[in-house]
């Protein structure tokens, strides 16, 4: 495919190209687009993880043990909603992806329109329900005594935040769908900036803010979401981005309902998937606990280190999982192929220099989160010494799993985690620790690892009549074209749409398939 080198925008100023946001992910080279596109991820979930440092912060110096407590327990409902958002949000990110590689405006406003409509009416439902049933589910919990009038506060301010939390992510995860990272990272920057400012200020009632308690600290980051949002949508609108509708394009919001069963039936797997990774690290950290406060806490230090160092494969998997979304629209699984390869390399690179920097600065290292006198330090450097290595094979795993989803092959990701997970890794632990104690907790995860790899592998090498390269998101033609309003690409037939694409490629240097609408383009 020809166009710049870098990968540039198709089309003229103000139409499809420039209204999508972001690069060509179809064009340029693939090891340098992904890093660039990736490093702005990986920015955002290192912002997002230091944000929840600098709350628990303040929370536990202003409220104590307390306070910690119940925002630990609110936390959980809170993940657990955000882990079932994210399937549903990647979906919508890879229908957007796919159209926007085919060239299909209509179709990706379509995608838009529907999101929107879905994630609005959803959320307000959780957060009318949630704030209403937080007393029970905090019960349900068992969450202490001293900590339930904490929680109650905090839990139904989350609540009240849902709507914003739920569109806030999916725009987030829609510019990505475009090609575009940089924009999320900027407005993540806005959002953190907003969030660890006030949370003193509401949480303690400094200067003219009214003193809240724990509630403050679920109202800072309230209202610095609500802010982010609402300077993104007008920094979209400003821009005549697609992901945004005006008066015109309202019509669209009308909900597509084979649009909301594909959204719903590949989300649901990929919302799944975190909630069985929240319950299975949960499951261990209760065997962990058996062992006492020292290895308890070295387990504790250990995990600080465990999320930036799989922060990098998980940036290039959403990179790779983007990437890959538009070149099958694009109907270049040539391209998707090579973005699996490079994207393994990418993750074996910058997961392991990481974990070979901290096996060496371990004992240094570690001392950040515990004193040096503690006896837990040592048991820390063990776990980290058997641990670790096992993010290298997780990584590229994460590769494989971001390729296939990104056709729609959404079921064999899940099955794989779940059997590393709950077939491998917890039974191991349970069957080897009367005779390697300890150990047998931090040998599961090295070998939980290698299995979700050998089984993602497998399945991305299948070349099977069920393989990941025959799946696709839509298997049909949403109902009824989005309407004409002057703005997008005019309507043409489908046999004027392909003399078209085969007139475009022939114009350029390096011979590919025709580009068809991702709604219509057959099997492969």
């Amino acid at each position: 495919m020809g166009g710049p080198p870098g990968g540039g925008f198709r089309g003229s100023p103000g139409g499809f190209a420039g209204r999508r946001g972001g690069p060509d992910l179809t064009t340029g080279p693939i090891g340098k687009t992904l890093i660039l596109f990736s490093l702005p991820v990986l920015g955002s979930n290192i912002l997002q993880s230091l944000n929840g440092s600098a709350n628990m912060f303040w929370v536990s110096h202003v409220l104590g043990e307390a306070g910690v407590t119940a925002t630990n327990n609110s936390n959980q409902i809170f993940f657990m909603m955000l882990g079932a958002a994210f399937g549903v949000t990647m979906a919508a990110n890879i229908l957007i992806g796919q159209a926007i590689g085919a060239e299909d405006e209509p179709l990706a406003r379509k995608v838009v329109g529907t999101s929107t409509t879905f994630f609005l009416a959803i959320s307000i439902l959780i957060g009318v329900l949630g704030g209403v049933l937080t007393p029970h589910i905090l019960d349900a919990m068992k969450t202490p005594a001293d900590a339930r009038a904490d929680a109650i506060a905090y839990l139904r301010v989350i609540f009240g935040a849902i709507p914003f939390f739920f569109f806030f992510s999916f725009m987030m995860m829609a510019q990505r769908g475009t090609g575009d990272s940089r924009t999320p990272f900027y407005f993540a920057l806005v959002q953190v900036g907003l969030d660890v400012v006030m949370n003193p200020l509401l949480l303690m009632g400094l200067g003219p803010f009214p003193k809240m308690g724990i509630a403050g600290s679920a109202t800072s980051t309230l209202i610095a979401q609500t802010i982010t949002l609402a300077a993104m949508l007008v920094y979209l609108y400003r821009k005549n981005s697609i992901l945004v509708l005006k008066p015109s394009d309202w019509r669209l919001l009308l909900p597509d309902l084979k649009i909301i069963w594909t959204l719903i039936a590949k989300g649901t797997p990929m919302g799944i998937q975190m909630m069985v990774i929240s319950l299975a690290a949960v499951t261990m950290l209760s065997f962990v606990n058996r062992y006492g406060v020292h290895t308890s806490a070295a387990y504790g230090a250990g995990a600080q280190f465990w999320t930036y160092v799989q922060m990098p494969a998980m940036a290039l998997g959403a990179g790779c999982s983007s990437m890959a979304a538009q070149n099958v629209g694009a109907r270049r699984m040539d391209r998707v192929e090579r973005v699996a390869r490079i994207g393994s390399l990418l993750a074996v690179l910058f997961t392991g220099v990481p974990v070979l920097i901290l096996e060496f600065a371990d004992p240094y290292a570690l001392q950040a989160f515990l004193p040096a006198t503690s006896p837990a330090l040592q048991i820390a450097t063990h776990i980290n010494m058997i641990v670790l290595w096992g993010f290298i094979p997780f990584g590229v795993a994460f590769i494989f799993s971001g390729i296939v989803r990104a056709t729609g092959a959404v079921w064999p990701p899940l099955l794989a985690m779940i059997i590393s997970l709950w077939v491998v890794r917890i039974p191991v632990a349970v069957l080897l620790e009367p005779r390697l104690h300890a150990d047998a907790i931090w040998l599961a995860f090295p070998i939980g690892s290698l299995t979700t790899l050998v089984l993602s592998g497998l399945y991305y090498f299948y070349d099977g009549p069920f393989g990941w390269r025959r799946a696709r998101m839509l298997d049909f033609t949403p109902s009824s074209d989005a309407p004409d309003t002057g703005l997008g690409q005019p309507m043409i037939e489908e046999s004027e749409a392909i003399v078209s694409a085969e007139e475009r490629d022939a114009s350029r240097s390096s011979p590919q398939a025709p580009r068809m609408p991702v709604s219509e383009a057959p099997a492969e």
